[in-house]
């Protein structure tokens, strides 16, 4: 009998042993879940800011049709929030050419995007660059990489 009650009592609970194996396995899957988690955001980021360049290059087409051509550089995407006051002062803007803004969107990583009219990397026409995840110019990856309105089609 007292040998039935000696190994009921050291069976009631886990061991050591048992206990960093369970936690060795929670942690291995935390951090799975962190790396999938992190990588869709940044999938998301790199996706966001291409499509808010789509968008800007809608709204400069609809002002460049109003007025016959695009923004100057100093006038900068927030001629398509705000009628410019600098020259040349636009005839016929007919905006705002992007709705419910006051002020241009930052990029996804709160830096500012680039506009330059005429374009460098385009001299027939508009750059729009946002620099991604480091906020320079160029990127060693994917998410530091420059996105741009030239589409590699």
């Amino acid at each position: 009998m007292r040998d039935w009650h000696a190994t009921a009592r050291r069976s009631k609970g886990f061991t050591l042993i048992e206990l960093v194996v369970v936690m060795t396995i929670i942690g291995i899957l935390a951090a799975a879940v962190t790396v999938t988690v992190t990588n869709r955001i940044r999938h998301a980021n790199r996706a966001k800011a291409i499509l808010e360049i789509g968008a800007f290059e809608t709204a400069l087409d609809l002002y460049e049709a109003d007025n016959g051509y695009p923004p100057t550089t100093a006038q900068g995407l927030q001629a398509l929030i705000s009628k410019p006051s600098t020259t040349p002062v636009p005839r016929n803007w007919n905006g705002p050419y992007l709705k419910n803004r006051r002020t241009v969107p930052a990029d996804p990583w709160q830096g500012e995007y680039v506009y330059r009219y005429p374009g460098q990397l385009n001299p027939n026409g508009y750059d729009i660059i946002c620099y991604g995840s480091d906020g320079q110019p160029g990127g060693a990856d994917e998410f530091s990489a420059d996105i741009t309105n030239l589409h590699e089609d």
